[in-house]
């Protein structure tokens, strides 16, 4: 997860409030950017003049969208968040773990993943340690 916006709308102006904040952010455009098929996103991006793939597609954007599990399940156990604040609190403290914990265990062995999830529990410890 890159970054995370919380707003009413998914048109243009939104689309370009993301970019923006991920160009500023990370310093560089990217080579390849995948979505899902929201128009506003080509828009925005031919108004950039970012010249990265732009992939779109039904299962292209899966990882993006697993990653928004846990905010639909708390969406539905609430009845909907109480405000945009609440939701921006919570996605972007959820987005911090996530980024840690979230490992692909698919692609490498079991004791390159044990290492990484060590070091990733060490790297949360002392994150939350109280001083």
């Amino acid at each position: 997860m890159l970054e995370v916006l919380v707003q009413r709308w998914r048109d243009k102006a939104a689309a370009l409030k993301v970019m923006r904040k991920l160009l500023k952010k990370y310093g560089f455009a990217p080579i390849q950017v995948t979505t899902d098929k929201l128009r506003s996103y080509g828009a925005a991006f031919r108004e950039l003049g970012l010249t990265a793939h732009h992939e779109q597609g039904r299962r292209t954007n899966n990882r993006a969208e697993v990653s928004h599990q846990p905010v639909r399940r708390r969406e539905r156990k609430m009845q909907r968040f109480k405000s945009s604040g609440s939701v921006h609190r919570f996605v972007s403290l959820h987005a911090a773990v996530y980024n840690t914990f979230n490992l692909q265990h698919q692609l490498v062995s079991r004791r390159t993943l044990r290492t990484f999830r060590a070091q990733a529990m060490a790297e949360w410890l002392a994150a939350t340690a109280a001083p």
